[in-house]
């Protein structure tokens, strides 16, 4: 009954930005951590960003510096700011919890496409 649902994805070119959103429900979300993954096409999934209940962030060498995690514990949603976008970004982002477990069942994601 735990329910994730990402948002935002589309297609946009180098150099432009998206926001990415993740609906929770089901969950004590404000206590939990969160995090954003994405897949590439033939590529494992990777985690890019995280986000501890108390805001502490930490995110993969390809993406800081560009993208910001936030989280908004009174909407139940956490968001990935994607700034300066390049086409190695280009994947499908998922959300998922990092604390205290990750959930076996991963949603539909959101595509990102960045194109020129």
């Amino acid at each position: 009954q735990v329910q994730l649902v990402e948002s935002g994805g589309g297609l946009v070119q180098p150099g432009g930005s998206l926001r990415l959103s993740c609906a929770a429900s089901g969950m004590l979300f404000s206590r939990n951590a969160m995090g954003w993954y994405r897949q590439a096409p033939g590529k494992e999934r990777e985690l890019v960003a995280s986000i501890t209940s108390g805001g502490s962030t930490t995110y993969a060498d390809s993406v800081k510096g560009r993208f910001t995690i936030s989280r908004d514990n009174a909407k139940n949603t956490v968001y990935l700011q994607m700034n300066s976008l390049k086409p190695e970004d280009t994947a499908v982002y998922y959300c998922n919890l990092q604390w205290p477990a990750r959930l076996d069942a991963w949603g539909q994601g959101t595509l990102v496409t960045v194109s020129s």
